[in-house]
């Protein structure tokens, strides 16, 4: 095997930080959506209202990385 050549190995490191922002841009969505449901459920009085944010945030993030990675 022969070694990667400089080009090479930046471009598997700017692949990996682009997976690495990736992932953090949806992990950070997924807070603020929690957050958000959170204050909702405390300003409406309805503590249901929270989870079914959440829930359904959760799902709709899972059928888009799943779509996702269908597609490629």
């Amino acid at each position: 095997m022969k070694p990667a050549t400089t080009r090479e190995a930046n471009r598997s490191g700017d692949a990996l930080r682009a997976a690495n922002v990736r992932t953090g841009l949806i992990l950070l969505s997924i807070a603020l959506v929690f957050f958000g449901g959170v204050l909702y459920a405390h300003y409406a009085g309805e503590s249901s209202m929270g989870m079914s944010v959440l829930g359904f945030a959760i799902f709709a993030f899972l059928v888009l990385a799943i779509g996702r990675n269908l597609r490629k």
